[in-house]
């Protein structure tokens, strides 16, 4: 079967079309913590929305290995999410939400591809479900973590740092404004589980 002929080709394009919707809605979230101050959450949003668009990408190179010399139009069907708004801490339970449904599609579209016999496809939807799930574990431990109020407080003592000056304190709770450059509380990096760092 050629891959243009395919149900895997049509996924290509949902994926990469799906891909391309979770880095901008993440970046509207992204925008709504930098602008009320938590700097520290903007940059894991954003480091997160820049893995989305490197998705996209070897999608859209997938794509382009297809037989066709060009490929003016692919009709496809597909829901996307609407549910973020302007509330914090909603938002992370609900980008949680969008990747654990990704990674759900992810699993079903790498099914398909091996059964098509595009084993190398198959073994991408597989490697980009697996960073979807680790990403629905970090937008939940960050939604727990600021829901508990325990963004920058912590039952011992940890390293906070300041990544706008390099200045580090050591204690349970983070500074209220950095000594060093008053950068504000927001700014602190966040202290996630070791296997979840990006």
């Amino acid at each position: 079967m050629k891959l243009k002929d395919s149900q895997t080709f049509t996924n290509l394009a949902r994926a990469y079309v799906s891909e391309c919707s979770a880095r901008t809605r993440y970046e509207f979230c992204e925008y709504g913590f930098r602008s009320n101050g938590y700097e520290a959450i903007a940059t894991l949003i954003d480091k997160i929305a820049y893995q989305e668009f490197n998705h996209a990408r070897m999608l859209y190179m997938k794509l382009q290995d297809a037989e066709m010399k060009q490929i003016d139009n692919i009709d496809i069907c597909l829901g996307l999410p609407f549910k973020e708004k302007w509330d914090l801490l909603s938002n992370l339970k609900l980008l949680a939400e969008d990747e654990t449904d990704e990674a759900k599609a992810y699993e079903k579209f790498e099914q398909t591809a091996r059964e098509e016999g595009f084993g190398e496809i198959a073994d991408l939807f597989a490697m980009i479900r697996d960073v979807e799930i680790r990403h629905a574990k970090i937008f939940k431990e960050v939604y727990s973590q600021m829901k508990d109020k325990k963004l920058y407080k912590k039952a011992k003592e940890v390293a906070w740092i300041c990544p706008a000056c390099g200045y580090v304190s050591f204690g349970k709770e983070a500074w209220e404004t950095c000594p060093l450059c008053q950068a504000k509380q927001g700014y602190a990096s966040l202290i996630l589980p070791d296997d979840l760092h990006l």
